[in-house]
């Protein structure tokens, strides 16, 4: 019986060889823009125009990495970006989060008026409030809060949205026992509840830095000082100051890949985690 078993269980997994070469040549097909970019940031205008458009450089220029941080203030604009970023995503983990548990386990009259208005704010597009946000927050404008307030605000409604449904998910005994033992509601949100849901939190911790590393618009508009400026504007910027030297202008790109390809190496495995939940849920 076991053998036979066995047998079933390897002519399951066994997959044909075609499905194989068509997954080898989708993992090629995207894995070609990061290849290219990168070949791109080493070459010079005349391999990048001329008969290498797509082959390794013929001359290896890290020179254009020295230049893009050396001159066009490539360090700070990560930093800024960084800085950005990462409060970000901590303020809307930590608010979401919060906003999901008081929905989601404490009985009041407003809990469903208060998550469907969340909803809502996954309707507007943080671009269709653009003038209303710059009229608002001129008291802080030109400064890294001016991005950190609407970037916090827009990412919440989604992250709620993801956070209730695993949330709904986890059993209430551990909070009960808790309770029973003397632990406060704070006490048991934080050292029970958030541990519990972090292959949620690594999801929504992506979906942030996505969408706020991305943007351009608010920083363009936003941010006129040039120490503050975000990767996104700063290589913008450099489209102008380097139209001749595309070389750097791919290096610079490249720069800011990184961290989100970084980012994404450092979670994945917890994202994986949640959509085997929401999965087995559904």
């Amino acid at each position: 019986m076991s053998v036979n078993r066995r047998k079933k269980v390897d002519l399951k997994t066994r997959t044909h060889p075609l499905i194989n070469v068509f997954l080898v040549i989708v993992s090629l097909i995207q894995v070609f823009p990061l290849y290219w970019m990168f070949t791109f940031s080493l070459k010079d205008n005349r391999e990048i125009f001329g008969a290498n458009t797509v082959g390794l450089p013929q001359v290896w220029r890290w020179s254009n990495y020295e230049q893009v941080f050396s001159k066009a203030n490539m360090g700070t604009y990560l930093m800024n970006s960084v800085i950005i970023t990462a409060l970000t995503i901590f303020f809307t983990l930590l608010l979401s989060a919060m906003a999901t548990y008081a929905i989601v386990r404490m009985k009041w009259k407003l809990s469903k008026v208060v998550y469907n208005t969340f909803l809502i704010g996954m309707m507007l597009s943080i671009h269709a409030v653009l003038l209303p946000l710059y009229l608002n927050l001129q008291p802080i404008m030109s400064t890294r809060w001016v991005l950190i307030l609407p970037y916090t605000a827009f990412a919440m409604p989604q992250a709620i949205l993801l956070m209730v449904g695993s949330l709904e998910a986890l059993p209430k005994e551990m909070e009960e026992a808790a309770f029973i033992d003397g632990a406060n509601i704070y006490r048991i949100f934080f050292t029970i509840i958030l541990p519990m849901l972090m292959p949620i939190l690594s999801t929504v911790a992506i979906l942030t830095f996505l969408s706020s590393w991305n943007e351009m618009m608010l920083a363009v508009t936003f941010i006129s000082i040039d120490k503050l400026k975000t990767v996104t504007v700063g290589v913008n910027d450099m489209v102008g100051k380097y139209s001749t030297k595309w070389g750097i202008i791919g290096a610079g790109l490249t720069a800011a890949t990184l961290p989100t390809l970084l980012m994404y190496a450092l979670l994945s495995k917890n994202v994986t985690k949640s959509l085997a939940m929401g999965a087995v849920k559904g």
